[in-house]
């Protein structure tokens, strides 16, 4: 049991960064296919930026690219959170109460794990931890 513990408190941060990394690069191909257009997706094309879904695509890119260096992770991630709250409750959740039948279990899971990381922080593999170290 003692090395049980001892793995994870070894690698239970290591693995926060993680998460972070694989979360960040696979939201971030939802705010490219928004704006440009990448992953080619026939059904989607670029929107335009001055939409309420240009917006997402900003945020998804862009926040999802600070994520993904770990810089600013706690305000970025409980910003993304918001996002993907509203377009849950926008997009989602008037098509049915369960969110595998109305569609809406990707937006409701980046939901929760940007809203842990707004409370976690990005790990030790993070430009956050970098910059706190250096000060």
């Amino acid at each position: 049991m003692a090395d049980f513990d001892l793995f994870c408190s070894k690698w239970s941060p290591r693995l926060l960064s993680l998460m972070r990394i694989v979360t960040a690069l696979l939201f971030m191909q939802h705010g490219a296919q928004k704006l440009f257009g990448v992953p080619a997706d026939p059904a989607k094309v670029p929107v335009d930026l001055l939409s309420l879904m240009g917006l997402a695509g900003v945020l998804e890119f862009f926040g999802g690219l600070l994520i993904l260096l770990g810089l600013f992770t706690r305000p970025v991630a409980f910003l993304l959170a918001g996002e993907m709250a509203t377009a849950y409750f926008m997009a989602h959740a008037p098509k049915g109460f369960w969110p595998l039948l109305n569609r809406g279990e990707l937006a409701a899971l980046y939901c929760f794990v940007f809203l842990y990381l707004a409370a976690a922080g990005g790990g030790p593999w993070s430009g956050d931890h970098h910059w706190r170290r250096r000060s």
